[in-house]
């Protein structure tokens, strides 16, 4: 396990955050923060289940709600679900904070990555769907901890001199965009595998690099993709849920990419690290 750490500290692991890292998380309003697919739903649709159909996995509730309700209230209200409550950030990224890694990926929309690097400089990557002025599906940031304050750059000035947060769901902050409904995962994924997800920096830093994953959920197939996309030239890796039984999709995705299953829930291998 301290050479689990130590290939972590020298990014040769690099930590990929899901929602699975919410689990138990509560909002001070006794409220949960959503940790899982269903979780998600019931958020976006103020506590009401929907459809079996819609339930399958929350892009596809989201989408229903847009075409609903159209594209601002699904921008609106996922924004709403995490910045209108206050809530403890989660053991992952208590754990993280210590560390300041130099490169993570966070597909979460919240913003707890950018609180745990607020007191030192570094870059910023929120990823954009939908948009027909460019390629890219990313927008880059730099970060001042004097100003306290986000400003969008050129990618060209994005270096690996300072530490790399990238959240390619997009976020809540600096500015609210998210990939959340069908329509956006499809746009998103499409320019992905033409290589328009990250900065062609990233995609050579990624190279050979091995992946922590903690609480993704490959059980849906969405998710299972965008991990794929992310991770290309992977050289394997460590995956951790919340529970004890994976699906055939799981287990088989785990297989495919070389992956090693620890059979402990992500708040045991934090401890069992601190």
């Amino acid at each position: 396990m301290d050479d689990l750490i130590k290939k972590i500290k020298e990014g040769e692991l690099i930590p990929f955050l899901g929602m699975g890292v919410f689990a138990n998380t509560k909002a001070t309003d006794g409220s949960i923060i959503p940790y899982d697919s269903d979780s998600m739903i019931l958020a976006l649709n103020n506590g009401r289940a929907m459809s079996t159909r819609l339930m399958y996995e929350y892009s596809r509730a989201a989408m229903s709600l847009e075409q609903r309700k159209g594209r601002e209230f699904i921008i609106q209200m996922t924004n709403h679900i995490y910045s209108s409550k206050k809530y403890e950030l989660p053991s992952v990224y208590k754990w993280l904070k210590e560390l300041k890694l130099k490169y993570i990926i966070d597909t979460n929309m919240d913003d707890s990555l950018q609180k745990i690097y607020s007191d030192v400089e570094h870059f910023l990557i929120t990823g954009v769907s939908r948009i027909t002025a460019d390629w890219d599906r990313y927008l880059v940031y730099s970060f001042d901890v004097k100003e306290q304050k986000y400003t969008r750059i050129e990618k060209e000035k994005l270096t690996l001199d300072l530490p790399i947060l990238f959240k390619p769901m997009g976020s809540t902050k600096p500015e609210m965009n998210f990939i959340i409904s069908d329509a956006d995962f499809v746009d998103w994924l499409t320019e992905a595998m033409g290589g328009y997800a990250m900065p062609n920096l990233l995609k050579e830093y990624k190279k050979d690099k091995e992946y922590l994953f903690l609480g993704v959920d490959f059980s849906r197939d969405t998710f299972r993709m965008v991990a794929n996309e992310l991770t290309i030239d992977l050289k394997g890796g460590i995956t951790l849920f919340n529970k004890k039984e994976l699906t055939k999709k799981e287990d088989k995705f785990i297989k495919t990419h070389n992956l090693n299953n620890l059979d402990m829930s992500i708040d045991e291998f934090i401890k069992s690290h601190e």
